[in-house]
């Protein structure tokens, strides 16, 4: 319904409200500008993984080492997948013998699976990495590409806006373990498609790419799939409003190819969909809304971000621990709301991105608001949401903000762009025409508007107020350059043991039956042992671990419920010593082991490790084995 070639060139060419410069087609071969922007978001990307890359094979995020961790586990389970033909939507290699629904965890198989060569020959850490720094630069690179053709003249102007799309202070914030946030170098494709909807004679060809698109965004992060279709409701709203005729006129091819690309994405994900919903191990919300107060603090839109040349580690303590989906510092928020006010008689597009900017700042402030790290007695818009609503109980309400975030991207590409003809003489514009469509009526643009007068030419051909354009430019300077991303930092973290990686261990486990280490794997306490999974590339089942099951009445819980050797063990690492073993002890132990159908029991260098090999001791009642660099208690008797 949205035409992008209406009123998408900045709209700040002189001609009165929503004059554009005359549409060209979109350049589809790459120049030398367009190679050198790519460049350059590549080597941004290495420059923000940097610290990993210093030792890739035994560096994690030092904010999200679990995040971290489960995504290494992710791209072995994808390379596991593809190597013994398995269903990849489930795993029975964690959480045995029940083991992960797939779909309903952050699987992200349209990556892990392509990308299985990779991690064979190189181990789910360089995969992790690699791909990390290419997903950065490769949404940089797609944002550019849709706003160099669409949007802007300007190269530089394009340039900028994908830097920020791709490198965002949120973004970045979720590359700190989080790949599945940073891989959104589909999404831009996906808008401007939705926007080309209307596009007459194209509705087939438009809405077949559309439902491609989506159906391969269902495979990498279903979320930001959904907050993409969210915005693009408003965007189509927005736009309806202000051109009612052009909507009208447009309406019927955009309901075909929206129809068609909706039926085509259900046809390629419905049994997919459905086993996320309804396959074993699936679950129905998440207990306890977790999510839903994680609303965004009103002093974080504000703030530098720490992972900045302008950040500061310390401002964590207050507010944005977990999420930094914001974080835009001041300066960039005053750019914005200037350009706005600029922008907003002479752009359209201006105009929609202001309010998709507003409203969905606004949406993410949760169910009561917070300032600078306190929660006030005001109430937020999710506070009027019921907390149970599917779909809503799994949003976090702080990540509406990542919408508001694209929006900047395309504010300071549309500002620049104004800036660069800012001072130079008016002249007169012909109205745009769409892609197909006859000439524009007399007295009217392409978009249904009344056209504006044609003002009068300048009666100079130099620039006017040549100053507009170096303030214009150092104010938009000012404002990302605090932002540019520092190497994501990382912390150490040990290798399995050597009898773990040499595969000394296939001698004990026989098909069928589960290798449990110890501390059992888990996000707290059995990171370390969740690792010898992801890094052996799944060649054993492990017991519990790291993932969104059902728990009580179906609800999601974080990890496999407790089973009593678990929580014996976790709260023994927790104290320090072993307490006094019952026979009880013994029976739980002896009863869990069968469950989990283990074969050997393995204790590797721990902290803990002499309190631990103390209590599996007495709790096994037997005597453990030194086998190369680990304790070893074979069960399989």
């Amino acid at each position: 319904m949205v035409n992008p070639s209406v009123n998408s060139r900045t709209g700040s060419a002189p001609g009165g409200p929503d004059a554009t410069p005359p549409p060209r087609r979109p350049r589809r071969r790459p120049n030398r500008a367009d190679t050198l922007a790519i460049g350059a978001y590549v080597l941004l990307g290495v420059f923000v993984c940097l610290n990993y890359w210093v030792d890739v094979e035994q560096r994690v995020s030092s904010h999200l080492p679990t995040d971290h961790s489960w995504f290494e586990w992710l791209f072995s389970h994808g390379a596991y997948s593809v190597r013994h033909l398995e269903n990849p939507l489930f795993s029975l290699r964690q959480n045995a013998p029940d083991g992960v629904n797939m779909m309903a965890n952050t699987s992200m198989l349209g990556v892990t699976l392509p990308l299985a060569p990779v991690t064979w020959l190189f181990g789910p850490q360089v995969t992790y990495a690699l791909y990390l720094g290419g997903a950065l630069a490769a949404t940089a690179a797609t944002s550019y590409w849709v706003l160099s053709r669409y949007l802007v003249r300007s190269r530089t102007a394009a340039f900028i806006g994908g830097a920020f799309l791709g490198f965002a202070p949120g973004i970045v914030h979720h590359a700190n373990g989080q790949p599945n946030f940073v891989s959104n170098f589909l999404l831009p494709l996906i808008m401007i498609r939705v926007l080309r909807l209307g596009e007459p004679g194209r509705w087939r060809r438009n809405g077949t790419v559309l439902g491609l698109l989506v159906a391969y965004q269902i495979f990498i992060n279903e979320e930001m799939l959904l907050l993409t279709a969210l915005a693009c409701l408003v965007i189509v709203v927005a736009y309806a409003a202000q051109r009612p005729a052009a909507a009208r006129r447009q309406a019927g091819t955009f309901l075909a190819a929206l129809g068609t690309g909706g039926g085509l994405a259900l046809l390629l994900t419905a049994y997919p969909i459905w086993f996320q919903f309804n396959g074993p191990q699936s679950y129905r919300g998440l207990q306890g809304g977790v999510f839903h107060s994680w609303g965004e603090d009103l002093a974080a839109f504000v703030t530098f971000p720490r992972d900045t040349i302008a950040g500061d580690p310390a401002v964590e303590q207050t507010i944005g621990l977990t999420e930094q989906n914001t974080w835009f510092g001041w300066p960039l928020v005053l750019l914005s709301v200037v350009a706005l006010v600029l922008l907003w008689r002479r752009s359209l597009v201006a105009r929609i991105t202001g309010i998709v900017a507003v409203l969905f700042a606004a949406a993410s402030l949760g169910p009561r608001i917070r300032l600078g790290g306190t929660e006030t007695e005001v109430y937020g818009p999710w506070h009027y949401i019921p907390a149970d609503l599917p779909l809503i109980e799994m949003m976090m309400p702080t990540r509406l903000t990542l919408v508001t975030t694209g929006a900047l991207g395309v504010l300071l590409a549309l500002a620049w762009e104004g800036v660069s003809r800012a001072g130079r003489p008016a002249a007169t514009v012909p109205a745009p025409r769409a892609p197909g469509a006859g000439p524009a009526p007399a007295g009217s643009t392409a978009d249904g508007a009344a056209e504006p007068p044609a003002p009068a030419p300048a009666a100079s051909g130099r620039p006017r107020r040549r100053w507009l354009r170096p303030v214009g430019y150092a104010a938009v300077a000012l404002a990302v350059l605090p932002l540019f991303p520092r190497p994501l930092p990382a912390e150490h973290i040990d290798l399995p043991p050597q009898f773990i990686m040499s595969g000394a261990w296939e001698e004990y486990v026989p098909p069928g039956r589960t290798l449990v280490p110890v501390p059992i794997p888990s996000n707290v306490h059995g990171l370390t042992t969740l690792r010898w999974s992801a890094l052996t590339q799944h060649e054993f089942p492990v017991p519990a671990g790291y993932f969104i099951g059902p728990g009580p009445n179906e609800e999601g819980i974080f990890g496999a419920p407790n089973r009593p050797t678990s929580t014996l063990i976790y709260s023994t690492m927790d104290k320090g010593e072993v307490p006094e073993l019952t026979e009880e002890n013994r029976r739980q132990a002896a009863e869990d082991l069968r469950y989990w159908r283990a074969s050997v029991v393995v204790l590797g260098a721990h902290p803990r490790e002499a309190v631990l090999r103390d209590l599996m001791t007495g709790l096994l009642d037997a005597q453990p084995q030194r086998v190369d660099d680990v304790w070893l208690w074979d069960v399989r008797d």
